[in-house]
Formats: structure tokens, sequence, C-alpha cells
């Protein structure tokens, strides 16, 4: 379990044995960013044909990103683990209840408001791409379009919540958790540091992501758009009328 060290909350222990600390490992770092990447990209192509081929590569994406995420939670590193950092109702309310008068409690890992929003994006992002998977094999009735539209929309309401309370929380905190999530660093106590950062892993994992793009879009034509991948009998039928 996360514990608490220095914030404005507690001005007698600020400085005593704080220094930069190793918090969140390479892999979680890049599924954080690549997981930005996928959502941002797939919500701004959802309503153009053009970009479709696109749109449905970056969900692909975000399914297999939140399965990583699933299982680097039960078997990574101390602070990605969700044991470390999911709390229940009262924990959480406590957390808020300090944010409101300006002074939370600080922890190394995810606060308990951030953990609620992380569950609460994995879930939805699993909502978003079966729903989208749905609609795009057309398997089922039209109305799994608009599952698929209202939950993208809920995501990225808690997405700004989520970018608004990290604003918040570096304020009060006056740490840059923003950039603790490129470098993975944060002030902290030596004791709270997570000791390999496994790059090995997130080298995989972008390796992986990048190979399917490359599957995904090797045939686009150029100019031609991301409307759709050609496929294999539309370019024998075209070899023919040639």
């Amino acid at each position: 379990m996360s514990t608490t060290s220095a914030s404005p909350a507690n001005p007698t222990e600020s400085g005593r044995g704080i220094r930069r600390i190793l918090v969140w490992d390479v892999p979680i770092r890049a599924f954080h960013w690549l997981m930005v990447l996928s959502f941002s990209g797939a919500y701004l192509t959802a309503e153009s044909e053009r970009w479709r081929l696109v749109h449905v590569t970056l969900g692909y994406t975000m399914a297999g990103l939140v399965v990583f995420r699933l299982l680097w939670g039960l078997f990574g590193t101390r602070h990605a683990r969700f044991a470390n950092f999911v709390r229940g109702p009262r924990q959480v309310a406590g957390y808020l209840r300090g944010l409101l008068h300006g002074a939370p409690d600080r922890y190394a890992g995810h606060n308990p408001a951030g953990a609620l929003a992380i569950v609460a994006l994995l879930g939805l992002a699993l909502v978003v791409t079966a729903s989208g998977w749905i609609t795009y094999n057309d398997t089922a009735g039209h109305w799994f379009e608009d599952i698929h539209e209202a939950a993208a929309n809920v995501m990225l309401a808690i997405v700004g919540f989520h970018v608004a309370g990290v604003m918040i929380a570096s304020w009060l905190h006056r740490e840059n958790l923003v950039g603790a999530m490129v470098t993975g660093r944060k002030p902290g106590r030596p004791e709270e540091g997570i000791r390999r950062a496994w790059r090995s892993v997130a080298v995989l994992m972008l390796v992986t992501v990048l190979g399917f793009w490359w599957s995904q879009w090797r045939d686009v034509q150029p100019g031609a758009g991301f409307s759709e991948r050609p496929s294999v009998s539309v370019k024998a039928g075209d070899r023919d009328n040639d």
C-alpha cells in the first residue's frame, strides 16, 4: 500500500528524507502515452469515412493496451499494481475532502481519486472497443453504435476531469505530475521508489503496436486515404481488368 509523504498539509515533514525517486516504470509510461495517442486519434477520426481505417486501428490498439494494463496491474511493479492504489469509497472521499480544503494527502503513486478515474477509464475503454467492434462488423443492431458513441463521450469527460485533477494536485503538491509520467520520477522517500524500470517490456509493447499499425496500413495507397484496407480479391480483380 502506498504511504503518504511530505505535503503542504504536513509542513513539519517537508524535505525530510525526500529526494527524486523512480515511481513509474517505463511500461506504465509507454502505456499512458500510447493510450492518450490512440484515444485522441480515434475520437478525432470517428466521423470521417476517409480515416475509418485509422479509427478502427486505434480502437483495436486501445483494446490491446487495456489488456496489457490489466495484466501489468496484477504482475507489474509496485505502483502499477491495482492492489497498491485502488481504494474504497471512504479513502476516495477523504482525499477529495482534503483536495477541497487545499491540503490533500500526498501519495507516491496514484492518489485515490486518480485511481478511481483510471479504473473508470479502463472499463469504459473496454466498452468503447467492444461496441466499436460490433458496430464495425455489423454483428448486432444499430443501437450498439449509440452505446459506442455515448461511452466515448463519457470517457472524454472523465479524461477532462482526470487532467483537471492532475493540474490541481500538481499545484497543491508543488510537483509536476505530467513531467513525472515522462521521466518516471517524483519527489519521495527512497523506500517508496521502485528498483527496476523494465525497459525491455516497454520496447516489446512499442514494437508490437508499431507492427500492428504497419500490418493494418501497409496496403494503403498514397493519396487514397484510410477509408478501407484494400482486399486481396479487389486487387486481383483490378489486375484482371488491366
